[in-house]
């Protein structure tokens, strides 16, 4: 027995002095690589011919090589801790507002605008008559000139109740116009749009399904989202309900349990995380009796569905608790927590990989191959596949181009100034005489299509011109060209309904804010309609 337990010790000195070792080599290899920066370091600064700014240097040297490691690994130096604050509180201090870079009025050169893109309602820049097309001239007196989406952005952010003023570009007005107003805590809310839908179950009875998006899981959110479907159930009355996480990328995972806990039982695992140092591999479990354990539930996901809400639909679908609609998720699997740094900076780095009760790890790609120095690759088996899958309606046709030019847009900001009121989001209808008027505007900016099976042609072309290719096939292929490049009103007119959604969804947005255009867009929404269904089809009184 002596024996044995002499043996027994003997292997656990064994493996805990391998495992000093280990330690040990790593912290020489780590002491190495400081050292080394150092040095570059003190040589640049002594012998650069220029001054330097050392806290950017530093900064970017960071940053760059945590972009090796993932996406999410971040440092944040103290000068950015509002940024941090904003994306665990969901709260900063600004005017309520998103900026976009737009084209100027004269599309014959570059020149680059920043717009209000959506005040938000009730924040201070909505209720300071600040609206959607205005351009950005100037913040507090300094010129937004040639500076960028985000530089402007912290332009406007700062201390709540200090004062902004903007010199704002108005559609329809010669001269400029100032705005001036106080900064607040602008809260984004996590549930960004409610309502019921009307179902009848397969007796024929009329009953009405809750419907919830949900933005991001901030803290305070899940107590939001339940304050939310107690209105939806016990006033509205409600007996179903349709959780929205579609472009939801996630956010503090605690509160991610506090939803899920909403409707499955007591002690019941939700999610759990693995690293490799202790602490961070833990079990998450619902904590209390819940609330809705019998609510019919159909939760909507996408590609852009992320981090917690893949934990909150992943452990509900593997808890069979719920019906999962759309497309595979992300695939984000990857737990961060914060650690502080020296002139208190913190760093937002990956620890563990989280994994959903059935064991199922949702990380879809490997960041440790781009270590190794290997390529990239998303495993088909992460994210979460919804039980039914609907295919992506997204495609690079005359609506996309419409959008991503603000052609849309800034048709919506004409409209707006032309149109006193509109009807309600529920009935409003974009008119034959809107699309051609629409056209007409196209026309005005001189907006030109180009198919992106154009531009590979045109690439193909040239590469034939070099190539032995007789001349009856060259023919042939620019005879195709003028089929590949049509005009954008025939473009427009094969997509109308789509360009019609589009073009009413911004319109919409103009008079009723984001919650306007939440209505409006759910009237096409084909996922929640298939939601709709399935409880017609599977509910019982």
């Amino acid at each position: 027995m002596k024996r044995v337990t002499f043996f027994l010790a003997l292997g656990l000195l064994v493996g805990l002095s391998a495992s000093a070792q280990e330690q040990s080599a790593a912290t020489v290899r780590v002491d190495k690589t400081i050292t080394i920066f150092n040095d570059v370091m003190r040589q640049v600064d002594m012998n650069y011919v220029d001054t330097l700014n050392y806290e950017n240097l530093t900064e970017t040297a960071i940053n760059a090589m945590l972009r090796k490691i993932d996406p999410y690994t971040v440092y944040f130096p103290k000068e950015k801790d509002r940024d941090l604050k904003m994306m665990t509180t969901g709260k900063y201090g600004g005017i309520g507002s998103i900026i976009s870079l737009h084209d100027g009025e004269d599309t014959s050169s570059v020149s680059k605008q920043i717009v209000i893109a959506t005040p938000y309602e009730g924040k201070p820049a909505q209720r300071n008559d600040v609206q959607a097309g205005d351009v950005i001239l100037s913040v507090d007196g300094v010129s937004t000139k040639d500076k960028s989406v985000s530089e402007v952005s912290n332009m406007l952010r700062g201390v709540p109740g200090t004062k902004v003023s903007l010199q704002l570009q108005r559609y329809g007005e010669q001269a400029p116009i100032v705005r001036e107003f106080d900064r607040e805590e602008v809260h984004m809310d996590a549930v960004t749009y409610t309502t019921t839908l009307p179902y009848t179950d397969s007796l024929g009875q009329s009953h009405l399904a809750a419907y919830i998006a949900f933005g991001e899981f901030t803290t305070g959110s899940a107590q939001e989202f339940s304050n939310a479907l107690d209105q939806l159930v016990y006033v509205d009355h409600a007996d179903a309900l349709i959780m929205d996480l579609r472009g939801n990328g996630g956010g503090i995972v605690d509160e991610a349990i506090k939803i899920v806990n909403l409707f499955v039982p007591k002690d019941s695992v939700v999610v759990s995380t693995r690293g490799k140092i202790q602490g961070s591999s833990r079990i998450y479990k619902t904590t209390y009796t819940p609330r809705y354990p019998n609510l019919p539930l159909i939760v909507l996901v996408d590609k852009n569905s992320a981090s917690a809400s893949e934990i909150v639909s992943g452990s509900l679908q593997d808890l069979h608790r719920a019906t999962l609609i759309g497309q595979r998720t992300f695939g984000k699997g990857l737990v961060q927590n914060l650690r502080p740094i020296a002139y208190d900076g913190y760093l937002k780095v990956t620890t563990s990989k989280y994994y959903l009760p059935s064991g199922r790890c949702i990380q879809a790609i490997d960041y440790a191959e781009q270590q190794k120095g290997n390529a990239l690759k998303r495993d088909s088996a992460g994210g979460i596949l919804p039980d039914i899958v609907m295919e992506d309606s997204a495609k690079l046709d005359i609506t996309y181009t419409l959008y991503i030019k603000n052609m849309f847009f800034d048709y919506a900001t004409r409209y707006h100034y032309a149109h006193a009121s509109i009807d309600d989001p529920k009935t409003f209808v974009v008119t034959d005489e809107d699309v051609e008027d629409f056209c007409a505007f196209l026309e005005e900016k001189h907006f030109t299509y180009e198919t992106e099976t154009s531009k590979y042609f045109k690439d193909m072309m040239e590469m034939a011109k070099n190539e032995d290719i007789d001349s009856a096939t060259m023919a042939a292929l620019q005879a195709l060209e003028p089929q590949l490049q049509p005009s954008f009103r025939e473009a427009i007119a094969r997509n109308i309904d789509e360009v019609k959604e589009f073009l009413g969804a911004e319109i919409v947005e103009r008079y009723f804010y984001q919650k306007g255009r939440a209505a409006y867009l759910l009237r096409f929404d084909k996922e929640v309609s298939k939601a709709v269904e399935t409880f017609d089809q599977r509910m019982k009184p």
